[in-house]
Formats: C-alpha cells, sequence, structure tokens
C-alpha cells in the first residue's frame, strides 16, 4: 500500500472534529529516512529510532498527500502510523446561556481565555461565522484584529497578552462585542496557544499552518 493510501485509511478513520495528528513514518534506510524528514519540513519532523514522528494540522490535509505522493514517486515505501489526535474544541454557550440562548461572541470570547494558563502569551484564534451573509459585515468590524479568511464562513487572528504580534485580548472583545451588536452569531475557537514567549529582536512566534507561516 502507498503511502498516500495509508494516509487516507488512516484519515477515514479519524474523529470529524480533528485537528491534529501526530504521525510516524517508518521508512527503510537512513536515506529514506533523511529524506521524508526534508520533505517534512514544515510538520516539525523529529528523526527517533522508529523512523519520523511529524505533526500535520487538518488545514491542509491535502498538503499531506501531495508530500506523501512525492515519497511514493521515490519509491521511498514504508509504514505510516497514526501516534495521537487532537481534538479541535469548540467554545460554545455556557449551561446557562444553553437554555435561554446561544452565548455572544464577546462572552464566548471571554469563556475561551478562562481555559487557558495563566502565563499564556500568544494565540492563534479563529471566528466562525453562523452564515456567509455575515462575511463582510463582519470583516469590517473586525479589522483592527487584522483578520485572515479561514476555509469556511470566518476568519482567523492572533493575539498577544503583553506584547508582540497581533490584537490585545481586550481589542478582541471590543471587535466581538461591534459583531454582537450588527446580530453576527457564531463560534470563537482558539486554535493554538504558547505560554511565556520572550522574543528578542523580532515581534513575536510564527506558527506554520499548511506550510504557511501565520
Amino acid at each position: 500500500m502507498t503511502l498516500v493510501d495509508q494516509w487516507r485509511s488512516i484519515e477515514v478513520g479519524l474523529s470529524p472534529r480533528w485537528d491534529e495528528a501526530r504521525l510516524l513514518l517508518a521508512a527503510p534506510g537512513r536515506a529514506s529516512l533523511d529524506r521524508a524528514a526534508s520533505l517534512l519540513r514544515t510538520a516539525e519532523p523529529a528523526l527517533s529510532p522508529e523512523g519520523v514522528r511529524f505533526r500535520w494540522v487538518r488545514d491542509d490535509e491535502d498538503g499531506l498527500a501531495a508530500l506523501l505522493e512525492r515519497l511514493d514517486a521515490e519509491g521511498a515505501g514504508g509504514r505510516l502510523e497514526l501516534l495521537s489526535t487532537r481534538e479541535r474544541a469548540a467554545v460554545g454557550p455556557s449551561r446557562r446561556a444553553a437554555r435561554t440562548g446561544p452565548a455572544t461572541l464577546a462572552a464566548a470570547w471571554e469563556g475561551a481565555l478562562a481555559e487557558l494558563p495563566p502565563d499564556w502569551s500568544d494565540l492563534y484564534g479563529e471566528i466562525e461565522l453562523g452564515s456567509t451573509d455575515y462575511l463582510d459585515r463582519a470583516a469590517l468590524m473586525l479589522s483592527p484584529v487584522n483578520p485572515s479568511r479561514a476555509g469556511g464562513p470566518g476568519f482567523r487572528f492572533r493575539c498577544a497578552r503583553v506584547y508582540g504580534y497581533g490584537a490585545s485580548a481586550e481589542m478582541v472583545r471590543r471587535c466581538l462585542e461591534r459583531c454582537d451588536a450588527e446580530g453576527i452569531t457564531g463560534q470563537v475557537r482558539i486554535l493554538r496557544t504558547l505560554s511565556d514567549t520572550r522574543p528578542v529582536a523580532t515581534q513575536g512566534p510564527v506558527w506554520y499552518v499548511g506550510g504557511k507561516a501565520v
């Protein structure tokens, strides 16, 4: 079975809410392992006695298939094994809100922040809108946080708690309150976080999502 076919077989068995998969590629020969690590350089590869361990995020499922196709074409071969997965947790309404109606975006944001460790410093978040009809108006309301389009009807953004690249948590809340005032509904998710970062001669850390820096 090719590496691509192995990935497709693994993918079918993943939870619908999977967000990140950690995998092991066991390939014959050190040259094959080095080549695999080179192609998977955006996926934080790490050579181990068993093979190449790496992580892949759901944002770019087809990107992984394309890399594995290149390895198949080069005759690398090997075994692809799923080590673990992480599911995307949506920040939904509180129990009280579930009885009285959906939570506002601003309230969902506060709830998401409450789940973070006290020393969080940087985060990458997502606002999934309840309808594509909200896109244009939400883009205007969220412009101070420099939003980028997500794959579906929504936006992604960066936030920094003290300093660095991204809007402040207070600015994100104000923008979401403006969306609430416009009747815009949706969900807020925190996709990635870092704690206690101390940038030197840079505005802050970056994440690689689908091979691109965000």
